[in-house]
C-alpha cells in the first residue's frame, strides 16, 4: 500500500504534509519490522532534503524501538547535522550514544533501561545504583569510545566523577569498627 501511495504521489500533486505523513508511516513500518536497508533506500529516494529531515525527525520523536531509534539518530547526525539546532543536535547525539550503550548490554537489561536511552549518564548512574557491575563495565567502555571528540552535554570526566562518587559511597560504612584489645 505504501508503494502504491508513493507512486500516486509521483503522478499527482500531493500536499507536503500528506507526503510527510505517508513517508513517516512507511519508514516507521519498515523500522518496526527491522528492515534497515529498505528504510535507508526510502530516505534516499526522497528528493527534497526538507521533507527528508522532517520525516526523520518526526519518526524519531515517535519513540520507535531501540534499533530504530539508533538508526534514525545516526541518519540525522550523518545527513542533517548542520540543519539541526545545537540543542536538538545534542539531544539526538545523546540518544545515539544511549541507544548504542543499550545495544551493547545483555538483552534482559535493555528493557529495564530503554526509557533512559536519551540520557546515557543517568542510565549509567541507574546501573551503578542497581549494582549491575558487569553492565557498568560494558557501558563505561562503550561511552569512552563514543565520546572521543563528541559534544553531547557531558564528558568522559563526568563519567569518571560519577564512578568516583559511587565508589566512595561503596566504601562508606555507617558504623564504626571497634578494635579488639587483648
Amino acid at each position: 500500500d505504501y508503494e502504491l501511495c508513493e507512486e500516486w504521489g509521483h503522478l499527482y500533486p500531493v500536499p507536503r504534509e500528506d507526503l510527510i505523513n505517508l513517508h513517516r508511516e512507511q519508514l516507521l513500518h519498515l523500522l518496526e519490522v527491522g528492515d534497515m536497508e529498505k528504510s535507508l533506500q526510502l530516505l534516499q529516494r526522497i528528493e527534497d532534503p526538507g521533507i527528508c529531515l522532517a520525516i526523520s525527525e518526526q519518526s524519531l520523536d515517535q519513540h520507535p524501538n531501540l534499533a530504530a531509534s539508533h538508526f534514525l539518530a545516526d541518519y540525522l547526525t550523518a545527513h542533517f547535522y548542520a540543519n539541526l539546532t545545537t540543542a536538538r543536535r545534542n539531544e539526538i547525539q545523546a540518544l545515539y550514544i544511549g541507544s548504542k550503550v543499550l545495544l551493547t548490554l545483555p538483552e534482559l537489561s535493555r528493557v529495564n533501561y530503554f526509557h533512559l536511552s536519551s540520557r546515557p549518564l543517568l542510565m549509567l548512574e541507574q546501573l551503578l545504583m542497581n549494582m549491575k557491575v558487569d553492565c557498568v563495565a560494558i557501558a563505561v567502555q562503550t561511552l569512552h569510545q563514543l565520546l572521543a571528540g563528541q559534544e553531547v552535554g557531558f564528558t568522559v570526566e563526568d563519567i569518571d566523577n560519577l564512578l568516583a562518587k559511587y565508589a566512595e559511597k561503596a566504601l562508606n560504612f555507617p558504623f564504626t569498627l571497634k578494635e579488639k584489645r587483648s
